[in-house]
């Protein structure tokens, strides 16, 4: 039996609940219909997911559902964009994603993914695609409903402990500060991946798995004034650190992946995977937010909607997935 010890400010904070959504990765083989993940989704109250690419049939089977969309924008496609006109990217825009799902469902284009730090011959497109982008978007009067930003991997940061250490990788920094200076003057969020699994795994001899679970019942880490009781608020404020020290402060943060392998590695397990999303969605819902933002509720998408046996890399990474293919769920978790 799992005992989930929840700190006095998680039980009392009077904030308002954060987004809980889902990434619905497709590189696996036999999948289930589109049709089948639209019932799955919506009969376990999910109602935000981030799909990774715009496939036009994956697009249209939520058009209509009232579920809202992360599309991604393919790293490959960002030179095209960068170096067209905006009304290029409108044209694009229109053909590859307005045309297969209404702009009401669609939450945010996350432009790429993880490209300053694991794809960087795109670094340089990132910024001037969004603002073709964003230029599109204004044609259209939607630039304050779709909003842009990049997902990055948490190995931008080459400093992240303590949290207020949080440091952008010198390497990167000619490209993400245009990427925060842009997300600053369009009042869109930053976007990271975050996985303090792999964190605990590359370091277990300094991180407890109890702090990378939440199951930490007292702060873990004192940084300056601020207490820690688990890696993902510690990973998080890391960030906003990052973006501090850079001349941002104020912009939002979503994460758009984050989750815990139920097989294939070092503590991955159905058991921990349970006790680290459950928390997750727990205090996203409760809208705790971090300790350097109390009262901010931190929106999340969990990683993965199933596992993903087409996947290559170490084998935990094919092992992601909440639910089965048959639509069981793998372990008992609440969206809502």
């Amino acid at each position: 039996m799992l005992i989930f010890l929840l700190p006095l400010f998680f039980l009392q904070s009077p904030t308002v609940a954060a987004p809980i959504g889902i990434c619905y990765g497709r590189v696996a083989d036999n999948l289930p219909r589109p049709s089948d993940v639209i019932n799955l989704l919506t009969s376990n109250g999910i109602s935000n997911v981030r799909v990774f690419n715009p496939d036009p049939l994956t697009l249209k089977s939520f058009s209509g559902t009232g579920i809202n969309l992360i599309i991604g924008v393919p790293n490959e496609i960002l030179p095209s964009l960068a170096a067209g006109s905006p009304t290029f990217s409108l044209e694009w825009l229109q053909s590859n994603i307005f045309y297969n799902i209404p702009t009401n469902q669609i939450r945010y284009l996350a432009v790429g993914n993880e490209v300053l730090s694991k794809d960087p011959y795109y670094s340089p497109f990132v910024v001037p695609a969004m603002t073709n982008l964003y230029q599109a978007l204004q044609t259209l009067n939607l630039a304050n409903s779709v909003k842009l930003s990049s997902p990055q991997a948490a190995s931008v940061l080459s400093a992240s402990y303590p949290p207020s250490s949080g440091t952008f990788d010198p390497y990167i920094v000619s490209n993400i500060v245009p990427l925060l200076r842009f997300l600053n003057d369009t009042n869109s969020p930053f976007m990271v991946n975050v996985y303090p699994y792999l964190s605990y795994t590359s370091s277990s001899e300094y991180i407890s798995l109890d702090y990378a679970l939440f199951r930490s019942d007292k702060a873990v880490l004192q940084d300056g004034a601020l207490a820690y009781g688990n890696l993902f608020y510690a990973s998080i404020d890391a960030f906003i650190y990052a973006m501090e020290k850079q001349g941002f402060v104020g912009v939002p943060l979503v994460v758009t992946e984050t989750g815990w392998p139920t097989s294939g590695g070092a503590e991955a397990s159905v058991e921990n995977a349970l006790a680290y999303n459950e928390n997750v969605v727990r205090r996203a819902l409760a809208g705790v937010g971090t300790p350097k933002r109390p009262g901010q509720g931190v929106e999340v998408y969990l990683f993965d909607l199933f596992d993903e046996d087409g996947k290559s890399g170490e084998e935990y990474e094919k092992h992601f997935g909440i639910f089965g293919l048959d639509g069981s769920k793998i372990y008992d978790i609440r969206f809502n």
